[in-house]
């Protein structure tokens, strides 16, 4: 069982060429090809699926960036200390 002969097989070819015609088999057997291409690539993007993705080191939150500032007792201020004092002078600005 499972062992097919050449009798066997051009007369399955011959039924296959009188059911369908001639005309429609190269038509039928590009459509299967393409059928099969797509299966496969289905098949190898299912198996890529299963691989773990490779993930980008997340960004520091702002609470680990102002924790590292905390502890880094060498860290300077980057804005002048102008826009501080003007920023609480309550005077009005003389025009």
């Amino acid at each position: 069982m499972g062992n097919l002969g050449t009798t066997e097989i051009l007369l399955i070819l011959l039924v296959i060429v009188l059911l369908f015609g001639a005309a429609k088999l190269p038509k039928m057997a590009r459509s299967l090809g393409q059928s099969m291409r797509i299966f496969k690539s289905e098949m190898k993007e299912m198996k890529n699926d299963d691989k773990p993705a490779v993930e980008a080191p997340a960004a520091p939150s702002a609470e680990a960036e102002a924790a590292r500032r905390i502890a880094d007792p060498t860290t300077t201020v980057t804005e002048p200390t102008t826009t501080v004092t003007d920023a609480a002078d309550t005077r009005p600005q003389e025009s």
